[in-house]
Order: structure tokens, then C-alpha cells, then sequence
């Protein structure tokens, strides 16, 4: 798959996540935070085709890093560089970042996506994004040194659930430096720019959805039309949700094949 386009994107936090409180801010206090703070240092970022930015936002009392992605490209053909074939109507977006956190949220998941809101910095509309936490390492670089997390069978559900999201979204750059680990194990995706995509299928749910966390399942099962556009329809045209919605339908008959085929306690958690 070649070089991860987001692989040494360094997600560090460079300064305090506490408010006036010293609390950690809950998600709403962040977006808000992410929406109005000033910019007061902007530094380009060393890696990844988008070249996005990394900020340092402030509001006088809180101090807290922030990402800005304002690309939103489409292609009617595109080659993604990754030896894989031509993309048809190719779209590489800020907005699927804001419509990711947005639809996590809906589905019960929001700690595994950070919070993301739409924002215009000199003349340009992006994601701002909060710069994750806490930070310990990215998938790549668990695997490369073959650190082993402390309960498996909590890192591997945090994987499934990453896993049917991915299918849900139909996420094309869900490599392994996008991928993030908190230092209590808590994992984290990072950039969706490549995501949503208008097709009616799964890209792999034989090989990669083995197991469902019960409530998400149950989350998948209640989303309607209505609520992923309330929650999301700003950032995702209709051809995106319908797309997303029939990609719901497989999942939830492919997870319930699976029941019907190996148990529930098999398949379900």
C-alpha cells in the first residue's frame, strides 16, 4: 500500500487539555474551544500529501493544539498512488473529518474519533480537529517494535468496532499511522479525508468483520435517514448518505448471518 499518507503526522499535545477547572473539557466544550479560540502559532506539517496544519489555539486561559484540514478536492478519475486501480469520482475532503465525529457520536463512539468542526482560517474553510492526547503511539509503530497491549481481548474489541466503522464509512486510507493509541490503550482514528464514499457495498466485510460490539450493532440497527442527516447531511451530500445507509444494511445482515451461523456469544460482545 506504500507509504501511509498520514503515517508521521505526529499527534502530540503541546500543551494543557484542562480548562479553568482543570478538568478535561467534555466533547461540546471542545468543539466551541476549537470554533472560537485564536490562532496564535501555525507551523506546517512535514508529512502527508495534504500537507495539513498544525495550530496552536487559545481562548486566554486554555491552551490546547488543534489540526486544520481545508483541502476538498474531486476527480472524476483519480489514481490513488497506493498500486491499487482508478478511482471513479474520487473526493478527498475536510468535511468527511466533521461528518465522521458527527456520525461516531451518533453511533455511541464518539471517544474513538476527535472532536472535528468547521472553520474558515485566512480565507480558507476547513476541519479543525483536536490535536489528540496523551498520545503513546500509532499503529505502525506498535507493530514495528511489537508492543503488546496490556489486555488484548480490550484492544481487539477497540479493533472490531474500528473495523465496522471503516466498512461503514467505506474509508480508503484507514492505514496504520492513522491509527492512534492513548497511553491507557484508548484507540483513536485519525483523518477521514478519504472517506464516505458513494458506493453500495463493503470494501472487505468477509475477511474483517468477524465479531460486533452489541451496542453498536443495536446503534447501527436505529440509525434512520433522518438522524445521520440532522447529525451529518451538512458535511455529506445525499448520493454519501444514501450510500452510507445501504453500506448499514450489509453490515447488520452480514453480522447476522454470522450469528445465525456461529452463536451469539461467538460473534457478539
Amino acid at each position: 500500500m506504500g507509504v501511509p499518507r498520514t503515517a508521521a503526522i505526529v499527534w502530540l499535545v503541546l500543551a494543557c487539555a484542562g480548562g479553568a477547572s482543570g478538568q478535561p473539557l467534555t466533547p461540546a466544550e471542545q468543539a466551541e474551544f476549537l470554533r472560537t479560540a485564536r490562532v496564535v502559532a501555525v507551523r506546517q506539517t512535514d508529512k502527508g500529501v495534504t500537507r495539513p496544519l498544525r495550530m496552536t489555539l487559545s481562548d486566554g486561559v486554555l491552551t490546547h493544539d488543534a489540526h486544520f484540514q481545508s483541502i476538498d478536492r474531486q476527480r472524476v478519475v483519480s489514481n490513488t498512488g497506493r498500486g491499487r486501480t482508478l478511482e471513479l469520482n474520487f473526493t478527498d475532503s475536510w468535511r468527511f473529518n466533521v461528518a465522521a465525529h458527527r456520525l461516531a457520536v451518533l453511533l455511541g463512539i464518539g471517544d474513538m474519533v476527535p472532536v472535528s468542526v468547521e472553520r474558515s482560517w485566512n480565507g480558507r474553510r476547513g476541519a479543525m480537529t483536536w490535536w489528540v492526547d496523551d498520545v503513546m503511539m500509532d499503529e505502525q509503530t506498535r507493530r514495528e517494535q511489537n508492543v503488546q497491549p496490556p489486555d488484548h481481548e480490550a484492544y481487539a474489541r477497540q479493533v472490531m468496532r474500528m473495523r465496522v466503522f471503516t466498512q461503514l464509512v467505506y474509508d480508503t486510507d484507514r492505514n496504520q499511522g492513522n491509527i492512534l493509541f492513548t497511553n491507557d490503550w484508548r484507540l483513536v482514528m485519525v483523518d477521514f479525508t478519504r472517506a464516505f464514499r458513494s458506493w453500495n457495498r463493503l470494501p472487505d466485510p468477509v475477511t474483517i468483520l468477524r465479531r460486533c460490539d452489541r451496542a453498536l450493532l443495536a446503534s447501527l440497527r436505529g440509525l434512520t435517514n433522518g438522524a445521520l442527516r440532522q447529525a451529518a447531511g451538512q458535511y455529506l451530500s445525499s448520493f454519501e448518505v444514501d450510500a452510507l445507509l445501504a453500506r448499514r444494511d450489509i453490515i447488520v445482515k452480514h453480522v447476522d448471518a454470522l450469528v445465525a451461523q456461529r452463536g451469539e456469544a461467538s460473534v457478539l460482545y
